[in-house]
This record gives structure tokens, sequence and C-alpha cells, in this order.
């Protein structure tokens, strides 16, 4: 379902993105950045563990500055971009911190084999709490959530169709 949204929602902004853009001198490295971004993101939900989802994850992060910053000329638009770089990269730390928590706790980081494993432990596990909390830091990071939001209203710097693929 993911990678149908993903492939959906991708494809009406580059429809909407190859018009807003084509006068941009930056039309290619644009699209090149674009893609990247909707691969990353592809990557992020068809991963088995929590490693090759950060890999994604990153990648996201990445484009996202890239993205917000394109007309990097405009200093404003260059310090959103790297203000959401340093959001991402605190929810990053929590993530990897989460990872690392799940490989100790469980030695492993795939699905497959650490769902289960979690499933057997006792609810309220102070474990898993920490795991939970850690990942949920993560997902605050990388989605402009409480108290991580603050490079949220600065996202619209970059080309609107930025905009539209960050808050889908």
């Amino acid at each position: 379902f993911m990678v149908l949204f993903i492939c959906f929602v991708g494809g009406l902004i580059h429809i909407y993105a190859a018009a807003y853009m084509s006068d941009d001198k930056g039309y290619g490295k644009f699209f090149f950045y674009f893609n990247l971004f909707l691969s990353s993101m592809l990557l992020l939900v068809l991963a088995d563990g929590p490693l090759i989802m950060f890999i994604g994850w990153e990648g996201v992060g990445l484009c996202s500055y890239l993205l917000i910053g394109f007309w990097f000329t405009n200093d404003s638009y260059a310090s959103a971009a790297k203000k959401a770089f340093v959001m991402n990269r605190i929810g990053d730390l929590g993530f990897l911190l989460g990872v690392f928590l799940i490989f100790t706790t469980f030695g492993s980081i795939e699905f497959a084999k650490v769902f289960p494993l979690a499933a057997n432990m006792m609810p309220g596990a102070a474990t898993l709490t920490l795991i939970t909390v850690l990942l949920f830091i993560g997902a605050c990071g990388k989605s402009a959530q409480l108290p991580l939001f603050t490079r949220l209203p600065d996202a619209m710097a970059g080309p609107t169709p930025v905009s539209a693929l960050i808050h889908a």
C-alpha cells in the first residue's frame, strides 16, 4: 500500500513539478534530487529491518536538505535547509540509538526475527519502552513533530513541489 501511495502521490507531484520548474535553470538538478527523495522513501518502506530503513531514512533527510535549500543563493532559504538538516540529525540520533538497542537486546535487526522475540517480552518492559521512545524521537525528527517541528514552516523555502512532496 505504501509503495503504491508513494508512487501515486509522487507521480502527481512530478506532473505538477514539470510545469512549475520548466523555466528554472536547475531543472535537471531539481529532478535528480526529487527522484532521489522518492527512491529513498521507497527504500524506507520496503526495508526488512531498521538498518536498511535507516539508509532510506538518511536519504530522505539529505534530499529534504537539498530540496529545501534548492535556491541556496537566498540566505534565508539556505538557513532553512540548515535548520531542517539539524532537526533531522537530532531525530536520527534517537533512531540510531534505538537500532543499537534493538540489536543488543534481540541479537538481530531483521523485523522478522525481532518482532516475535519482542512479542514474548513482558508488556511495559523498560527495554521495550526505551526502544519505542528512541524510535519515536527518530520519527519526530523526520516528520517534524513536537518538539522537533520548528523546521516545518521553513520547509516552504524550497520550490512549491518540494513542499507538497515533503508534507505528503
